[in-house]
């Protein structure tokens, strides 16, 4: 992780890979790394697989269903959508001439994708006919809308899709909540448990705020997790990819050409109209932007596409998304985007500037940043626009993804609004980190070397400081003192495949980061990683017991405390000049030499962990790259918020206190040196005064 240099630079992070190939290259099946770990679960009933885009996900689902309908004696495979261009990612594909033993084939009738009409209720509702026929047909394979779908389980019930294979792709947009439909279908296809079920993700995120399924039907799937580390590292030509935000004053389309660089195959998201950073005029802010980006000369008649002479003499072909009031041009354009003869053409576009890309149904390899303008409203969004700039292609080195911030501004009532859009991009761009990190495995301290885990030209060393890695997964594994191990079998996969997931939720807790970034005098990093972390475990993992609930707690902080400690190793080190053999920090190792850093210079505990605010890396970054008047104007209106310890807080610092006495033998002084033990104390007082007052409410009532 190092900061990019350039005329183009914004306060980021790097992810620097080492481009082993290993992501492309296919076995003697044809199947290429992720495709072959989830081909070797093809016999489980209920199969996750997580993998970043461009993975190959839709391919290894192909694998998959075919040895279902062939070996496992499954009737029919049925693939549901989210939207119908994703379809065309289940046309044909001749996969024995790669040495597989089937070829996948869609019978025209039968991928209802390319059916007309859109999925409005009443279109979708007429393609039920459709399924009810495939089922009854002896025809394999049937691609359809998760619209689709719904209404088909609607009409013709659960027990008619017995013995098949259901494929849902972006299962992400499934939620446990009632009011999700497709999310109670699969509910009750578990329950009944006659068919095979495999969910795909290219989302690290899934659901966002609200579980998929419920623990109990989750806990049945067997997981495939392929990490965007492992993607990235694996590629043949990109090694880098950069994250970060830019604040700006004033009008965005005025600040973007400070970042928005022509010499880059750009995507670049305006604000919904609606938004805050919005000019409330979608059509003039694209000219704008055009308009900074050099002198418009007109429109190619064949494309679309809009022709920009820029300062230096080129020309840039510049795709226009947004404009919808004529749909024959938009029409023209989506299709010159899409035109599988200029794939491999990099010069075909050079930016696409639009609202929303997820439903665009193009892939443009070329894409080396993705630049949007304020918040997104999901970080799966945020993910698939990531995705967007991270494709392979040849000579394609770096990628970048940048979100222009707006600074707050004079009025209390605008600050209060631009801190919540800021916390939210600084949320997302921290959990992007933690996702394209390499996974950690963490063991108490002298429990013995991990096989496969390399641990350097020394070895393992009792009493040393033990990093291992494995080059397979990119996989980390780090020993840490006083460490707490799972009991139960769901905390084990909770901590080997849903960190990122808690940390999800802490990160997008207002208040953790409000207090965590702008109210570090007033604030003990106990606070954070102990109650509020807690607090988000019990609430996720109710089920689990209080030993299990402090397990993920304690490796979920560790994750991320051991991530953002690294990069501010490694900022400091690129601030000091870097320097000879052990402290050059580059290359793929980049991430691996800030973890050996700080580690190293510490005996590493749980507690130290714990005395860490996770977000000392994330505010250094925003100490340079905001305004300090604007700093301090923030902190000080997080700091007026400040309010007495709320009775649930009171409660978990009285439950901390009872841990203290257990280890110290007496109760926190509240007249300590220590502040963490003095706030216990507060917390223990705050408490009883609680329980007093709703003993003397109870007796007065």
């Amino acid at each position: 992780m190092t900061n990019p240099t350039n005329a183009y630079t914004v306060p980021s992070v790097s992810i620097s890979t080492a481009r082993t190939g290993a992501s492309s290259k296919a076995n003697a099946l044809g199947m290429r790394a992720m495709q072959e770990r989830a081909y070797a679960k093809r016999g489980e009933q209920y199969l996750l697989i997580k993998s970043p885009p461009a993975s190959g996900k839709s391919r290894a689902l192909m694998f998959i269903a075919l040895d279902k309908l062939n070996n496992q004696g499954l009737q029919q495979a049925i693939v549901v959508v989210p939207e119908r261009s994703i379809g065309s990612s289940f046309a044909d594909e001749p996969l024995s001439q790669y040495g597989f033993a089937w070829d996948w084939q869609v019978a025209p009738q039968w991928n209802l994708c390319n059916a007309p009409g859109m999925d409005e209720p009443r279109v979708a509702k007429s393609k039920v006919d459709a399924v009810r026929k495939f089922l009854a047909s002896t025809d394999k394979i049937l691609v359809c809308t998760h619209a689709t779908f719904r209404f088909a389980v609607e009409e013709l019930g659960i027990e008619a899709f017995d013995n098949r294979l259901i494929a849902i792709d972006e299962f992400n947009h499934v939620s446990s909540n009632p009011g999700n439909v497709l999310g109670s279908q699969l509910g009750a296809f578990i329950a009944r448990d006659k068919m095979h079920l495999v969910a795909m993700t290219g989302s690290y995120f899934r659901g966002d705020s609200e579980a998929v399924l419920n623990p109990a039907d989750e806990a049945r799937f067997e997981t495939i997790t392929y990490t965007y580390y492992e993607q990235l590292n694996g590629y043949q030509w990109l090694k880098s990819l950069d994250i970060g935000y830019f604040f700006y004053t004033g009008s965005y389309v005025d600040a973007i050409t400070k970042v928005l660089d022509p010499a880059l195959k750009t995507i670049v998201l305006i604000p919904n109209v609606n938004a805050r950073e919005s000019l409330k005029d979608k059509k003039r802010e694209v000219n704008e932007i055009m308009h900074g980006l050099g002198e418009w000369k007109g429109v190619d008649p064949a494309t679309g596409f809009h022709q920009i002479q820029t300062r230096d003499g080129s020309t840039l072909n510049v795709a226009d998304l947004v404009d919808d009031s004529d749909p024959a041009r938009r029409s023209r354009v989506l299709t010159a985007l899409k035109d599988p003869a200029q794939k491999n053409n990099r010069n075909h576009v050079d930016i696409i500037i639009a609202l929303g890309m997820a439903k665009e149904g193009f892939d443009w390899i070329w894409c080396e940043h993705a630049l949007t303008i304020g918040y997104r409203s999901s970080l799966i969004e945020i993910v698939q626009i990531i995705g967007r700039a991270t494709r392979d292609a040849e000579g394609k080195e770096r990628s970048r993804f940048t979100n222009l911030i707006a600074e707050p501004a004079a009025d209390q009532a605008a600050v209060s609004e631009a801190v919540n859009e800021m916390l939210k991009a600084i949320s997302a761009s921290l959990l992007m980190e933690q996702v394209l990190a390499p996974r950690y495995e963490f063991t108490p301290k002298n429990i013995g070397p991990k096989l496969g885990f390399d641990y350097g030209e020394e070895g393992y060393k009792d009493g040393g400081h033990n990093i291992g890695v494995n080059t397979g997964t990119g996989q980390i594994h780090v020993e840490i003192n006083s460490l707490a191990i799972p009991k139960s079998p769901e905390a084990t996969r909770i901590c080997k495949e849903d960190l990122n997931e808690v940390v999800t939720s802490f990160l997008q807790d207002k208040t953790v980061l409000e207090r965590g970034l702008f109210d570090k005098e007033n604030t003990l990093p106990e606070e954070l990683t102990q109650l509020r972390m807690g607090k988000i475990v019990r609430e996720r993992y109710p089920d689990l017991s209080n030993t299990d609930q402090e397990v993920i707690r304690q490796h979920a902080i560790a994750a991320m405390n051991i991530t953002q400690q690294a990069k501010l190793a490694l900022a400091q080190a690129d601030a000091n000049g870097g320097g000879a053999g052990d402290d050059t920090l580059q290359g793929n190792t980049a991430l691996l030499d800030g973890v050996r850093k700080f580690v190293n210079v510490r005996d590493l505990d749980i507690d130290l962990i714990d005395r860490i605010n996770p977000f000392d890396a994330a505010y250094a970054v925003l100490a340079k790259a905001m305004d300090e008047k604007s700093l301090r104007q923030v902190q000080a209106s997080i700091a007026a918020k400040k309010v007495r310890i709320p009775e649930d807080e009171a409660r978990d610092l009285a439950r901390r206190a009872l841990q203290f006495k257990n280890e110290h033998g007496r109760l926190p002084d509240i007249n300590s040196a220590d502040a963490w033990e003095k706030r216990m104390a507060e917390g223990v007082a705050a408490f009883t005064r609680y329980k007093a007052a709703k003993q003397n409410g109870a007796r007065n009532g």
